[in-house]
């Protein structure tokens, strides 16, 4: 096996995913968000984009239900004893396997939690899961259950975010080695992505977002490249990632002298950033946290070039996306705790003048102020 944790840590987290069973009166939980999965278990894979499940048992019992080509993958990453796999074939039933599998563990007649909000589960296997389960067992959603859990991190857990943020930091410094005049932005992703691999990290779980000109202004990747003008923009969001943990930045780099309006965008940008800071403590909910930014944003203008949210928990993701539950969004009432990891973004997109402005970093919730992983400067750099 392939641990990332001592024995006794996972064991401390499915203790309490059991306790948090009990407490919602639930018989077992339906497991299909691979996050899970890595959390209880260690289990590592993209297969979960076919039928997979993690059974676990108030009781403790725990067992996978998997396709032939995840089988190595789970013996080799996790600590699961119990791996069953259904069979890959024209008209295959994963579903009714897993009613059979969980018959065998008593499950018939009673009341089961299912991660329903997750990418592991399809719509057509979500209603395939429900058809197989109707008169079986009682379905409830419980797809938060593992997630609240996921979100608080262990000292273990934290070692590796701040690695991850050196990787960040050490991807942001390639990346601007690259920046000039005439550059290609596949270079300039090359050396990103390149610095995170040479320091043992990992692809993060969704494309790292690289756009010039204006293309600085969308807030996802996009197929194709472009070189940089001697006067340019170039957006980047990049992960440092480390054992899957993300440490997320974002940056507008400029490429010649800044515009007033770059210069007047990142100074509101630094204000709402700041005004964020205050609010992430322990004991205030995630709406606040977007309140503080859209409050500066508003005040100084530019209410209809920000966005209706500026960030969201992080943690080990994967694929699609690295973006976590709480996120800082208006009337989110999930409250902050200490020990929780937070990307905060300050964007500022102005179509009207095709101006871009995007600092955002990574923060661990402490008692007092959050600390950020990276040490890089949020001064406004211009090449």
């Amino acid at each position: 096996m392939a641990l990332h944790f001592d024995q006794s840590e996972y064991q401390s987290r499915v203790a309490n995913a059991i306790n948090g069973l009990t407490e919602a009166g639930l018989d077992g939980l339906l497991i299909f968000a691979q996050e899970s999965m890595y959390y209880l278990t260690g289990y590592d894979t993209f297969g979960y984009c076919f039928f997979q499940c993690l059974y676990l048992g108030a009781d403790g019992r725990m067992a996978l239900l998997t396709r032939s080509a995840d089988l190595r993958q789970a013996q080799h990453t996790s600590n699961l004893d119990d791996i069953r796999i259904w069979a890959d074939q024209q008209g295959a039933t994963p579903a009714a396997q897993l009613r059979d599998m969980i018959d065998e563990f008593g499950a018939k007649g009673t009341k089961l939690g299912v991660e329903f909000d997750t990418h592991g589960l399809t719509a057509a296997n979500g209603r395939a899961l429900e058809a197989a389960l109707t008169g079986f067992c009682t379905l409830v959603d419980a797809s938060q259950l593992v997630q609240k859990l996921r979100a608080v991190k262990s000292p273990a857990e934290l070692g590796y975010v701040r690695r991850a943020g050196e990787l960040a930091d050490d991807a942001y410094r390639a990346a601007l080695a690259e920046i000039r005049p005439g550059a290609d932005e596949g270079d300039i992703l090359a050396a990103l992505q390149g610095a995170v691999f040479r320091g043992g990290g990992d692809f993060p779980a969704n494309e790292v977002i690289i756009g010039s000109g204006r293309d600085a202004l969308l807030c996802r990747y996009k197929s194709g490249r472009r070189k940089l003008d001697t006067d340019d923009q170039i957006t980047l969001e990049w992960a440092g990632v480390y054992r899957h943990y993300h440490a997320a930045m974002m940056r507008t780099v400029l490429v010649g002298k800044p515009s007033d309006r770059h210069t007047f965008l990142h100074q509101a940008s630094m204000d709402a950033l700041a005004a964020c800071e205050e609010v992430m403590r322990p004991g205030r909910a995630a709406g606040e946290v977007f309140d503080a930014y859209a409050s500066v944003m508003d005040d100084a203008g530019l209410e209809q070039h920000r966005l209706a949210a500026c960030g969201y928990s992080l943690g080990a993701r994967f694929t699609p996306s690295w973006m976590d539950w709480p996120m800082f969004y208006r009337g989110n009432d999930w409250i902050i705790e200490e020990n929780m990891v937070f990307f905060a973004h300050m964007i500022a997109m102005d179509s009207d003048s095709g101006t871009a402005m995007t600092p955002g970093q990574t923060y661990i919730i402490t008692k007092d102020a959050p600390v950020s992983v990276s040490s890089a400067t949020m001064d406004l750099v211009a090449k």
